[in-house]
């Protein structure tokens, strides 16, 4: 318990350093990386722990940032205030998508979703809908201040309140798939005749993880809305959904740790591949991924937990083999003083 303590209080302070060490331009970078982290728990929450495969979630990541956008621009909402509204859009979206969901599964569900991914930026181009969506121009926003007069630049109020509402979501996940919901979505990904045998409700829980996923990709989209101060159909392009199921897979599956280092792979690698070639970023890109994913099949937070146990057993066994090794000296020196 003291190690555990111990090493969330290490986790805060590492993600609280940048605010004083960083400068405004990394913190952007790093805001947009929680806003992708977000992304990729709910991406995970569908595919990785329901074991429904989704290739749309850019499809929710728009919706909710187009919400916060509208909402801000022509409603003068405050941005904190949009984000509630952000997650009931994006989840009556995914409840809506989870419906004929239902009777989709593996490849047909990711073609399907996918379909939403192409759909969505084309429909925000619709002249029927520019009076909300702006078009192909989109819609330019304000960047927040912080509030209460703290001595604060915007930048490192967004990336503390983007920092507070991640740290929130990954909690009630945490503790959502640790409890009945999480035990149900286990038994759908593992065993799906079997869960409905033993009383799990597959409709009921399908419906729920697409809607719950939704959500936080939703609440994703907002803060980088919030962040970039801009929202356009071309932002949204379906290669996004791709980035985030890369992101997820890099990571690992069913692993919340995971969603944060694939947020790091998505948002960084791509900038260091540019950086090594000009001419072919992409082919870089390409290596990085295939390298990442042989040297590590299960995953990053596979291989870090493997490497942890490794670590914990090779301890356990020295502190054993140091016990044993006191043992014994102590019955040579009883012996001997006998």
């Amino acid at each position: 318990m003291i190690a555990r303590h111990a090493a969330l209080l290490v986790g805060a302070a590492l993600l609280l350093a940048p605010v004083f060490l960083s400068t405004d331009y990394h913190l952007f970078q790093l805001t947009l990386t929680v806003a992708s982290a977000l992304a990729i728990l709910g991406l995970d929450l569908v595919t990785g722990y329901t074991g429904q495969l989704s290739l749309g979630h850019g499809a929710f990541y728009a919706i909710g940032a187009y919400t916060t956008a509208v909402l801000m621009a022509d409603y003068e909402v405050p941005y904190w205030a949009t984000l509630p509204a952000s997650a009931g859009t994006a989840a009556a979206a995914g409840f809506a998508i989870g419906m004929p969901a239902l009777r989709l599964r593996g490849h047909y569900l990711a073609l399907t979703t996918f379909a939403l991914a192409v759909a969505v930026p084309q429909l925000l181009k619709y002249r029927g809908l520019e009076g909300w969506t702006g078009g192909v121009q989109g819609i330019a926003l304000t960047k927040p201040g912080p509030p209460f007069g703290l001595g604060l630049t915007p930048d490192q109020w967004l990336y503390l309140f983007a920092l507070a509402i991640a740290a929130l979501a990954f909690f009630l996940v945490h503790n959502l798939v640790r409890g009945r919901i999480g035990l149900a979505m286990a038994a759908i990904r593992d065993h799906p005749l079997a869960a409905e045998a033993m009383g799990v409700d597959l409709a009921r829980v399908k419906i729920s993880a697409f809607a719950i996923s939704a959500m936080i990709t939703g609440v994703a989209g907002s803060l980088s809305a919030i962040t970039v101060q801009f929202v356009a159909p071309d932002s949204f392009p379906p290669l996004l959904s791709i980035f985030l199921f890369v992101g997820l897979v890099v990571g690992g599956l069913g692993s919340l740790t995971g969603a944060v280092i694939g947020a790091l792979f998505v948002e960084f690698v791509p900038n260091l591949a540019d950086q090594v070639s000009k001419a072919a970023p992409g082919a870089v890109y390409g290596v990085a991924l295939i390298a990442v994913l042989y040297l590590m099949p299960e995953g990053a937070a596979g291989a870090l937990r493997r490497a942890l146990k490794a670590i914990s057993q090779r301890c356990f066994s020295r502190d054993l083999a140091t016990v044993a090794n006191r043992g014994s000296a102590t019955e040579e020196g009883i012996g001997h003083v006998e």
